[in-house]
């Protein structure tokens, strides 16, 4: 039998406050690596965007689908460098980085993977 697709996503989420700080936190260090670059502009854009909305302190978050796939996608990449960095680091800084990345891989599975 075929796998059924949805016809439609649902781009609401509703954060706890520690996921809605973690992600507060990412969308800013990613907004100062970018505002500088004007090559980055739209990308900035949309990570002002989702961070006024994370800000706006509203119980169910309504992203639109280019900022789901932007935030999926850097939280990806950032799950990925973590990954890296725990693997061929020192105790002190595993231990320094692994709360961290635990976390951004409990946002990815609980929210932000199909």
């Amino acid at each position: 039998m075929a796998k059924k697709t949805k016809l439609f996503k649902n781009y609401n989420f509703t954060f706890d406050k520690n996921e809605t700080k973690v992600l507060i936190t990412f969308c800013k260090q990613v907004l100062k690596q970018l505002y500088g670059n004007p090559d980055h502009a739209k990308q900035a854009a949309i990570f002002d965007s989702i961070l006024k909305k994370l800000e706006s302190g509203e119980e169910e978050i309504k992203l639109t689908k280019n900022e789901t796939y932007v935030l999926t996608a850097s939280i990806k990449e950032n799950v990925k460098f973590l990954g890296e960095k725990l693997k061929n680091s020192s105790f002190i800084t595993k231990w320094f980085y692994k709360s961290v990345y635990k976390q951004y891989v409990n946002l990815l599975e609980k929210h932000f993977e199909d």
